[in-house]
């Protein structure tokens, strides 16, 4: 059977992932001045003037620096949400699978009443509300991306469950914390993983649409800003939202390209398949 590590998808996924994220490391370093002050006239296309190689935006900043550190904002939301989104929803699901009854009812219909409101719609409103800040768009974006963690952890809580070892744990007097975070969860991970690299990518996806309208934070660069502000040039200078429109596209692409690759090569089923 091929090693899960050498699947194209893992590989081309991870290399794009660490091209953004050394970026964002790097940012500060290779670009240490403030990326919203204006460097170079406005305008300025790709390759024009070799101190901005990818250019300047109508208020002339530099858009290569707007990149690196655009990269630090939206890989700091897409992880920071996902972790907020994963808590909520593991602690649900992990309840509402491990003692069923009207406690899977209660916390199966609230799971089911945020998945009827449109996700987006509602991150939009929390930050309207509370104010359009990196902290506010986290929480906002983690609170309303937690149902389908949540659902996936109950699938696999109600399965595991029932396994001789969590008889067996049972039978020797083991309490409900045991069961749960020593016997049960450790053997849902699986899933979990695959899915986590799904929620960053919609968390910047969300994060890019956030402030394409308006609601990111004014104080950072980010990926999304940049292409709010470059639609007022479309016809002039195109390429203002090209660019970082194409660094969102990749870094999603690659994180659903590393999704793809985990879940082949995690799940039992799937490598089965391939093998034969």
């Amino acid at each position: 059977m091929k090693r899960w590590y050498l699947q194209p998808s893992i590989w081309l996924g991870a290399a794009v992932l660490l091209v953004v994220a050394a970026a964002a490391a790097l940012a500060g370093v290779l670009f240490p001045d403030d990326p919203l002050d204006m460097v170079g006239a406005p305008y300025t296309w790709p390759g024009a003037d070799p101190a901005t190689p990818l250019g300047t935006d109508l208020m002339g900043r530099d858009l290569l620096a707007g990149l690196a550190h655009g990269a630090r904002v939206s890989l700091l939301v897409g992880v920071s949400s996902a972790l907020v989104a994963l808590a909520i929803g593991v602690a649900v699901g992990a309840a509402a699978g491990f003692y069923r009854g009207r406690t899977d009812a209660v916390l199966s219909r609230i799971t089911e009443f945020f998945q009827t409101i449109p996700a987006f719609l509602l991150a939009i409103i929390l930050v309207a509300v509370l104010k359009p800040t990196l902290g506010t768009i986290v929480f906002a974006l983690g609170v309303t991306s937690w149902t389908s963690v949540a659902r996936l952890v109950r699938a696999e809580f109600l399965s595991l469950r029932e396994r001789e070892y969590v008889r067996a744990a049972v039978a020797v007097g083991a309490s409900d914390a045991h069961l749960i975070l020593r016997e049960i969860l450790p053997n849902a991970w699986t899933p979990i993983i695959v899915s986590t690299g799904l929620l960053v990518a919609n968390a910047i996806l969300s994060e890019a649409g956030l402030a394409f309208l308006g609601l990111g934070d004014p104080n950072v660069v980010s990926w999304g800003s940049m292409i709010g502000l470059g639609r007022d040039a479309l016809r002039t200078g195109w390429y203002m939202t090209a660019i970082p429109g194409l660094a969102v596209v990749l870094t999603v692409l690659a994180l659903n390209l590393l999704s793809d690759g985990l879940q082949a090569a995690l799940n039992p089923r799937l490598r089965r398949v391939r093998a034969a």
